[in-house]
């Protein structure tokens, strides 16, 4: 199975490969204007792939203020059954069963534009993490897992510790995911693996200065 991964789009739309399965992991806009909503509106209908997925980020306020669920509607116009929007939702394709949330932490300085989907404490996105089943295939989030494609061009590591902590649990539990695809932290750009989730990726199509320069990162399943 190929599967095509980008997220931090920031009103980018390149025009992909095509393949199986597309993931989008967040931040589709970046001036969170209606303009842009439709363009990404477009984007994804001519993308060739026999399933497209997506979630947001702490950038797509408007998603927000628009009902994703409603927007779903619109986004679905042309191949409804093809394009999914998860937040704290699952979905199955060709046996993967797949999960998607959005959710991220607050710090120190960030933009107030820019705080959808956005909680205060770990305390608060573990409750997130809570709801994930234990049987996934593929983890999709906007956040990164602490330690993991989550470093900063400051030099700390910024993902979450609580998503980390879930992610052991589910391990120690018999839990299996074979793909975890995030974004948000622009500079995490690449792809890592561990004996937990085999295959780790940062997905960012821009990079820290939000140049649209990092390509989808392939994988097959």
């Amino acid at each position: 199975m190929i599967i095509d991964c980008i997220a931090d789009l920031h009103g980018h739309y390149p025009q992909l490969e095509g393949g199986d399965l597309l993931i989008i992991a967040g931040d589709l806009t970046g001036e969170d204007s209606q303009e842009e909503v439709d363009d990404f509106d477009e984007w994804l209908a001519n993308q060739r792939y026999k399933k497209k997925i997506f979630i947001t980020g702490n950038h797509d306020n408007l998603l927000i203020r628009e009902k994703p669920k409603k927007y779903m509607l619109k986004i679905g116009k042309k191949e409804f059954e093809r394009h999914e929007y998860l937040c704290d939702s699952g979905t199955e394709f060709e046996g993967l069963k797949i999960w998607g949330s959005p959710w991220t932490m607050k710090f120190k300085g960030m933009n107030p534009h820019c705080m959808a989907f956005t909680l205060d404490t770990e305390k608060q996105l573990a409750e997130k993490w809570a709801l994930i089943p234990d049987d996934i295939d593929i983890l999709v989030t906007h956040t990164p897992m602490f330690s993991y494609l989550d470093k900063t061009m400051d030099g700390p590591w910024v993902g979450s510790a609580s998503l980390r902590l879930w992610s052991k649990k589910n391990y120690l539990k018999g839990g299996r995911i074979k793909l975890h695809i995030c974004g948000h932290i622009h500079e995490g750009y690449g792809i890592c693996e561990d004996a937990v989730i085999p295959i780790r990726v940062n997905a960012s199509h821009v990079n820290e200065r939000y140049e649209p320069v990092n390509k989808p990162i392939r994988v097959v399943l």
